[in-house]
Formats: C-alpha cells, structure tokens, sequence
C-alpha cells in the first residue's frame, strides 16, 4: 500500500486534479506512510502535525486504500458535517475508492415520531415560537430521509422545541415504541452498520463506549480502524463519561415525562402527578441551596447547611414516585420506561451521596438552572486501555497539538497509550518569516490587580499597527468582559472605528462571518475561541493571549488529581499542568497563520514566559517564530504586510 500512498501525495497525484488547493508537501505524504503501517500492522499511533499539513487527507488516503471497516471520531459536530459531505466524497472521487459512508450522530440530533406526537398531543408549550416550530418540524419529520435537525435551517439548532420532540437514552422506548420501524435513529445506526466508513463525534464514541447506547458498540467489533482527529480533546471527553453525572434537569425530565404518560395512560391515579410535583420540587429546592453558579468539591457542602437535608428530601420524594410507578408499570411502554428510569436514577443519587472512592473525586458544578452532581476518575489511562485493547485493530490519534517539545509522554500517560508509535510534524509554513512572537516588557505579574488594564494599555498600540484584524483570546470570561470595556472606552476616546465583537453576542458562526466580512474588527473571545477556529488571509493578523493557559486551581477534578501526584512523590505542575496549558496555548496560538500567505504578530501577554524557569518549555514548544519584547518591533512588523 505504500507505493500506493505515495502516488497520491505526488505532483501528479489524482487529488492535484480533483483538490485546487492541494500542494504536494512532505510532511503530509509521511504522516499518511505512517498511517498506512500503523493500519497494516493494527498497531496504536499518536501523531502530531502541525497547522497546514493536511492531516484529514493524510490520514483519509491510507485508511480508504486499506479497504476494511473505518470509524472516524472528530471533535464536534461542525467537523463532522464538514469530513462527510467535502473531505470523504472528494478523496473517494479522486481515489475512485467504491466506498460507502455514514454519518452517525446522538440521537438528541434527530426527531422522535413518538415524542413529536405526544407533545403536539399534550400541547404544553411555553411560547408562541414553539408552536410555529412543532409545525415546521412535524412536515420535516414527514419528508427527511435522514430526520438530522441540522437539515432543518428553519428551526435553530438551539430552540427549546427540540428537546421534547428527540428522545434521550432515558427515554427512548426502543422496541416497544410504536414507531419503532419508522425511527430515525434506527436508521441511521443501520446505514452505520452498512457502511464501510462511519463518521462519529467524540461525545457519541464515548457515551457509546461506555453506555453501549448509540449504535458504536455495534459498529466496533466489525471495525479494523479507529481514528481520532483533534485528539487532544480526548482526554476532557473521556474523563466525562468514564464517570457519572446525575443532574436536576434529568430529575425535572422524569417528572414531566410522567406526567405526560399518567394523563394519558392513568389518568384515574392522582397520586401519580402529585408525586411527580413534590420531587420537581425537591429538585429545584436543591438548586435554590446555591446563590452563585461554579464548581466544587463534594466535601465544600458541608458549609452550605441547608444542602444535606435537601438532597435527603430528594432521596425520599424520588423513591416514593418510583413506588408508585411500579404500580402503574403495566398500563404502558411510557409508564414502565419511567419507572425504569426512575429506579436507576434512585440507585444513582444513593451512590452519590455514600460513596468515596479512592480513585474517584465527588464534586458539584452549579448552572443557572441545574445543579450536577458528579463523579470523576483521577485517571481514565487504565479505563481507557482497557477498552482498546485486547482487539485487533489499528487506533490513530491525531491533532495539532499533542506534545510538548515533540515528547508525547505526558498525553501517551494521560490516555494509557504507552506502548504506541508516535510521530511529530512540524507545520510547512515558514513562521520565521511569517510570523513574530511578542512579549512586551514591563508587565505586572498576571495575579494581580489592574492586570487585564495593563494587558489592553500594551496591545493597543499593535491594534492600530494592525489596523483591527485582531482577535484578543483570555483564560477567564470575566477578564474578556473587562478588557472590552476598557476597549470600547479607548476606541471612543481615540476615535477608532474598528468593529468590536464579543463572545456570547450571536453564535461563534455568526461572529466568525462577521469577523471575517467586516475585514478589520477585533474580537474578543474567552475558551471556545482558542481552538476549531479558521480564519485566513488578512482579516485576522493578530492574536493576542492574556495569560498563560492553566487550568484554575480551584476546579474540583484538577485539584484532586495534583493532590494524587504530589502524593505518589511526582511533581503535579511539570508533569501535568504545564503540559496542558502549553497544549491549549498552542491551540490558542494556532489562530494566527492558517494559510501559507498568512502573516503576523502573536503577542503573549504574560510576563512568566520570560520570568520563570519553565517559560524557555513553553516558546519552544510554539512554532519557530522570531522573538521580541520591544514594541517597536512589533509595530514595524506590520508595515511589512501587505494591505
């Protein structure tokens, strides 16, 4: 297969005539060699290519030539569509590979003929909107093949409607539905099973893997080849679902649920929705124990007084409605699903409440209108190796940003991947010319008071160099709300007319069009900016990052997981906060040059780039950008790019 892959990626490579953009580039030829050896020799590889090495083509060559059943896992939903309906069918024309392709997704993406009919029926709905999209989606339902909300442009992919009319895992009746045969998640697990390549997102993988729910657990025995793109976000995604999480909104769920079958189905029973009202109520009196929204540990409830005996009447409130549904069980399929559903949710909060495992950290997280109470494992390496193992078959795992300084080890020890091959390529744009790193001098340490006053005072002199076409990345929301303020107040001061957008004012789409169209504003984004986010040509010739990306102390998970470090004698900060935060910071620093004509300026804001012993880690794991801490220099670098 070698010679093979090495015809595609060649000057006179079938993609050269099918791909305008392709360029024969080394980089992307060997990481495909590599790929096709690890699919050869079903062998585990972790591979790191940098921005511009056409990874998707590089893995999608090897894997289609090799024939054999392939799961391909990306990071979200959006890259999902995108390897499905442009990279998949243009590497199969030029290959002329007869492959058949599947899209798989959660089952939350498509409509439920039953739940769409039982609410039409109950006609609760909370605002006019809803009426007017239940229609939308009632014909929708009558003429999709694929009944894939995201084939509905007319209904948001946000609006409330689509909760009561999808299904969830709790409350999907599987074969004693009414609709069973005309289900849409049915068929589209069974096109999955059909098909030799399947495209899945990392949250199905693992909620699949784990809950055996979505229709993966039946596509991997046939599979001979897992891949993982943007596979730095594995270990966030797995650690999600190789724990726990029981939420009021699951609770409240129920609640509803029953009430919606008992109109229907037991109508004669009273006790039934008088029940479900007093846990709805319970559940909701445990959100209203918390004033503010954040994360803690399980332990920090001890100085909240009011929590114990909540979470008790809870307890007590859920098993009387389990109670009562088991009475009722019998008289439908909606009725004996709730008390299913009832009864694990009941073991659940048990659980939550006794336990203290060892290896496993009890913490809450506190939203605006739910409260989750969760369990994590300090380390998913062991729970992870497990489920690939022992099963003939290649594992790929791919992304920009996986090691630190080329050394793989911190993230081959986070996901139990220590016996993998491992391969690193740099990105094929020239940083040296395109790009400068600058760190400005003369800033106070990042802790303390007036710093985001500081960052914003040192960058504006590089955003009037630039002439907009920034983006201002910050590790904290509140950090991004402040400094624009202080931008809108100095723009207005200084008369500047750039565009300023904000994170949170319209869908991150929406502000990325915008971002590019306008051609010269500055946008202002805090976590989901740092990554997933293409922006080429002028439009964005700046990138200027707060702080250093560590993870906050305080976060319950984090925390336990350096006191286990420090406690085994291992140093918690070099061998696993410093490596995460250089991981998110190259993310974050990837914004900037997407393109081989792509130029400008990354300013880090953070004085321990320079200070601290570990700064000289962090620059050498960025691309091999040249360096300055003079403003000057900086400013002059822009008078070099064209405009």
């Amino acid at each position: 297969m070698s010679a093979e892959v090495e015809r595609f990626f060649s000057e006179q490579s079938p993609l050269a005539t099918e791909v305008a953009s392709f360029r024969p580039r080394a980089q992307q030829r060997e990481m495909a060699l590599a790929v096709a050896e690890a699919i050869r020799d079903n062998a585990i590889l972790v591979v790191e290519a940098g921005t511009g090495t056409g990874k998707t083509f590089a893995y999608l060559v090897p894997a289609l030539l090799a024939g054999g059943k392939v799961i391909i896992s990306t990071g979200t939903k959006n890259l999902q569509d995108q390897l499905f309906q442009k990279d998949l069918p243009m590497v199969r024309d030029a290959l002329k590979a007869p492959v058949s392709v599947a899209l798989l997704k959660g089952r939350s993406n498509y409509v439920c003929h039953y739940h769409l009919a039982r609410t039409e029926s109950d006609g609760m709905f909370k605002t006019r909107e809803d009426i007017r999209h239940l229609g939308k989606i009632k014909s929708y339902a009558k003429v999709s093949d694929s009944g894939d909300k995201s084939g509905l442009a007319d209904v948001p992919e946000n609006a409330a409607i689509w909760m009561q009319v999808t299904s969830t895992r709790d409350n999907c009746l599987g074969q004693e539905c009414p609709n069973h045969k005309e289900c849409f998640v049915l068929k589209a697990r069974t096109e999955a099973m059909k098909a030799d390549i399947v495209v899945v997102n990392h949250h199905l993988f693992f909620a699949d893997v784990m809950l055996r729910d979505e229709g993966v657990a039946e596509l991997l025995p046939a599979c001979n080849t897992v891949i993982f793109d943007e596979a730095h976000q594995l270990p966030e995604t797995a650690s999600l679902f190789f724990g726990e999480t029981l939420s009021t909104t699951l609770l409240l769920d129920l609640a509803h649920d029953t009430r919606v079958e008992a109109a229907v189905s037991a109508k004669d029973f009273a006790q039934l929705p008088k029940a479900c009202d007093e846990m709805d109520k319970a559940a909701r009196d445990l959100r209203l124990v918390f004033k503010k929204e954040g994360r803690m540990p399980a332990t920090a409830t001890e100085s909240f007084k009011e929590f114990a005996p909540a979470l008790k009447i809870l307890g007590e409130k859920l098993a009387q409605l389990c109670g009562l549904l088991e009475k009722q069980a019998e008289r439908s399929e909606g009725l004996e699903n709730c008390w299913q559903r009832a009864q694990a949710l009941s073991q659940q909060l048990a659980k939550w409440q006794t336990g203290d495992e060892p290896d496993q950290v009890r913490w809450l997280e506190v939203f605006h209108h739910s409260l989750q109470l969760n369990t994590t494992p300090l380390s998913i390496a062991e729970i992870f190796e497990k489920q690939i193992g022992g099963s003939a078959r290649a594992w790929i795992f791919t992304s920009a940003t996986l090691a630190v300084k080329q050394d793989f080890s911190h993230y081959q020890g986070e996901m139990g991947l220590l016996k993998a091959r491992t391969a690193c390529w740099d990105s094929p744009f020239n940083y040296a010319e395109q790009a400068l790193l600058y760190v400005p001098a003369n800033l106070p340490e990042p802790n303390s008071e007036g710093y985001t006053e500081a960052v914003v005072q040192a960058a504006l002199p590089l955003i009037e160099a630039s002439q907009g076409r920034a983006f201002l990345l910050f590790t904290s929301l509140r950090a991004m709300q402040r400094a624009h303020e202080i931008l809108q107040a100095e723009f207005d001061r200084r008369g500047w007319d750039y565009p300023l957008l904000l994170q949170g004012e319209g869908s991150r789409n929406e502000l990325l069009t915008r971002f590019r169209t306008l051609g010269n504003a500055v946008l202002l984004g805090s976590q989901s900016f740092w990554e997933g986010v293409d922006v080429r040509g002028e439009a964005l010739s700046l990138v200027i990052i707060d702080k250093l990306p560590f993870a906050t102390p305080d976060d319950p998970v984090l925390a336990a997981r350096i006191a286990q470090l420090n406690k085994q004698g291992r140093n918690a900060f070099m061998e696993y906060q410093l490596p995460r935060a250089i991981i998110t910071l190259k993310q974050g620093a990837g914004r900037l040059i997407r393109d081989e004509t792509d130029r400008g300026v990354l300013m880090i804001c953070d004085p321990r780039l320079i200070s601290k012993p570990y700064g000289k880690r962090i620059w050498q794991s960025l691309p091999p950008m040249k360096r300055t801490r003079v403003e000057a220099e900086a400013v002059d670098f822009f008078k070099s790019v064209p405009h």
